[in-house]
């Protein structure tokens, strides 16, 4: 009975050992992905912000800026891209739409970021674009990979189209959280126009013709939670100017908008709450259940040493009786 127990226990202590690597380096890149019908929105404000005034071609302050983006995953177009991709992919559509403190329209910017779903790693495929300009991607955007690293990432500037070192600053901890805080600072850079101005019978084109630029610069802000990969809070010193030209009638640089973006408070609460759920579950496939089941086989292991070992030792010889005598007769 010890030896069939001790087998018993050796072909589980197999098991549990064989499915600690496997649910790590086999389960994890299949199961941890990116879903392709993700839904999510993001509203930030900058308050006490500076905002050119169109009609006047004048900077003014201005109570709050509210920039409400947006990220749909395109399920159609990511089965496409699939296909000849040979990977799960993900295809988001997303639309960055800044308004002003009356509710009107500043700017609408839409892109297409196509990644793969479980490293984050960009997939160059047709429809790639950022307001309606084809562009190839170099580095990450909007999120970091899973098992995110102590390290300098490569990340995608929309506004500038090129791409530049994000630099990790240090380990802290936010709202709970031990998050990884991220800093890259994008120098005065020439950009274009966005497509979809606030007034009407101004386009990037008929300004272009008055011989004005615009010139952005930022610094951007990212606390990232390491194990899921994802921003708890982003955070940009935000900066535009449009310089030269006769539309702004002889001065060298007019402010087109200045602040401090900052996530909303409820957004900051909805993104923490999910960031720690999706935590535990990625958690359970590269620690708690891979060091689980590692322990576990080792422990049945010495069992099941430890049965065989008793099973093989010799038994003590049983004890000889001595007869009792009997009685003689005379």
């Amino acid at each position: 009975m010890r030896r069939r127990a001790s087998l018993i226990l050796l072909a589980c202590a197999v098991f549990f050992a064989a499915l600690s690597p496997l649910m790590r380096w086999y389960a994890f890149p299949r199961l941890a992905r990116i879903p392709a019908n993700q839904y999510q929105d993001m509203v930030l404000e900058a308050k006490g912000a500076t905002l050119l005034d169109y009609d006047h071609i004048r900077a003014k302050k201005v109570s709050k800026v509210t920039i409400v983006q947006t990220l749909k995953g395109n399920v159609e177009a990511a089965k496409k891209i699939e296909k000849t991709a040979g990977r799960p992919v993900v295809v988001w559509d997303s639309l960055s739409y800044v308004q002003g403190p009356d509710g009107k329209m500043v700017s609408r910017v839409p892109e297409r970021y196509i990644f793969d779903a479980h490293s984050q790693d960009p997939v160059h495929a047709t429809g790639e674009t950022v307001d309606g300009d084809p562009v190839t991607r170099q580095g990450i955007e909007f999120k970091w990979p899973f098992l995110t690293q102590k390290r300098d990432y490569e990340y995608f500037d929309a506004q500038t189209r090129t791409t530049s070192p994000i630099h990790y600053k240090g380990t802290q901890t936010f709202r709970g959280l031990k998050v990884y805080y991220f800093e890259q600072t994008i120098p005065w850079t020439k950009v274009p126009m966005p497509k979809s101005m606030p007034v009407k019978g101004i386009t990037p084109e008929t300004v272009a013709k008055t011989g004005t630029t615009r010139w952005y610069s930022t610094v951007r802000k990212f606390w990232v939670e390491p194990v899921t990969g994802a921003p708890v809070y982003g955070e940009e010193l935000h900066k535009e100017e449009l310089r030269g030209g006769s539309l702004l009638g002889g001065r060298a640089k007019v402010t087109a908008f200045a602040g401090d973006v900052k996530m909303r408070e409820d957004y900051i609460e909805h993104t923490v709450a999910l960031v720690k759920h999706n935590r535990t579950l990625v958690l359970m496939l590269t620690s708690y259940v891979p060091w689980g089941s590692l322990t576990a086989g080792v422990l049945l292991l010495a069992l099941a040493l430890y049965l065989e070992a008793r099973a093989r030792r010799p038994e003590d010889p049983a004890p000889t009786e001595t007869p009792e005598p009997e009685p003689v007769s005379v």
